[in-house]
């Protein structure tokens, strides 16, 4: 089959692809909303064309390498069911692009929301803030962004995983934070500097033990490590929350991501009186608690 007949245009492949996507039923939870989204994506990035310029291109004429370039890369998403991001080495979180591979988790934060406004009003002095400790931090994203929004500070950014922190790397120094940005190696606080935080922010492993058996097959391809929370996802959230108070200054604050498990989060931590912040998915995303209240953990 001569593929470079049956496929002459991005139009031609944007068609093939989302066809070829919904028939496989993959699941879309990196990144992409939608068939459609994902197969211009990875047409756009595959090709080297502007991501957010696919209009001009649809009817351009494609050489025959090109055509089989997007057909692998089409391939290979619809039979391994790869998540895109492992597929193109990049992920965007908010306007920031990062390097990512198989070592780290996909990045998707509601966190990364919050940066932009310097997590107001919660912080009344973006200048002020001068030690941040993000735990589980993977691939370094909100890290980094961290250091943007509070261009005072110095981020320790720690993760468990020697693999995750490689790629964390590789993202601080492209973003040129080196000595503002610190991977560590440590679980939770144990190889954590004993200074005091204004900030403590985490993403951090939660989904339940009867969630993680039903994920879908794009999830799998992801660290288990990063993901498995327990039998009610709380296992580490349990150990940051009691450990938070000492490391954080009198009006420094914990803030946790939880995903989809905010009665587990409740049950475990409601006594304390948590704040659950508004992003674009509601208010049970991720809940706050002030160094105070953490006296009582």
């Amino acid at each position: 089959m001569n593929t470079s007949t049956i496929f002459s245009t991005p139009r031609d492949l944007l068609r093939y692809a989302v066809t070829r996507f919904n028939a496989a039923k993959l699941f879309f939870g990196h990144g992409s909303a939608e068939a459609l989204d994902e197969a211009a994506y990875l047409i756009l990035h595959t090709l080297k064309l502007p991501l957010d310029k696919l209009e001009p291109f649809l009817d351009a004429r494609l050489l025959p390498d090109e055509v089989l370039q997007v057909l692998a890369v089409i391939e290979r998403r619809a039979t391994e069911r790869v998540p895109a991001a492992y597929i193109t080495n990049e992920a965007w979180l908010g306007t920031y692009p990062f390097y990512v591979d198989e070592r780290v988790l996909v990045p998707r934060s509601f966190i990364a929301e919050l940066v932009p406004q310097s997590f107001s009003p919660w912080v009344e002095d973006a200048f002020a803030v001068e030690n941040i400790l993000e735990l589980c931090t993977g691939s370094g994203c909100l890290a980094i962004m961290m250091a943007d929004a509070f261009p005072n500070a110095v981020v320790d950014a720690v993760d468990i995983s020697t693999d995750a922190l490689a790629v964390a790397e590789l993202n601080i120094r492209e973003y040129k934070l080196e000595g503002r940005v610190n991977p560590i190696v440590s679980d939770l606080y144990e190889n954590v500097p004993f200074k005091k935080y204004n900030m403590i922010i985490t993403n951090p492993p939660y989904v339940n033990s009867s969630s993680m058996a039903s994920l879908p097959q794009e999830y799998l391809r992801e660290p288990q490590i990063a993901l498995d929370g327990g039998a009610d996802g709380m296992d580490l959230v349990r150990k940051i929350v009691a450990g938070a108070a000492e490391r954080l200054t009198p009006d420094g604050i914990l803030m946790v991501e939880i995903g989809n498990e905010r009665d587990y989060a409740e049950a475990a931590f409601g006594h304390l009186g948590l704040t659950w912040v508004t992003t674009s998915a509601g208010d049970d995303m991720v809940f706050l608690l002030t160094a105070e209240q953490l006296q009582h953990a």
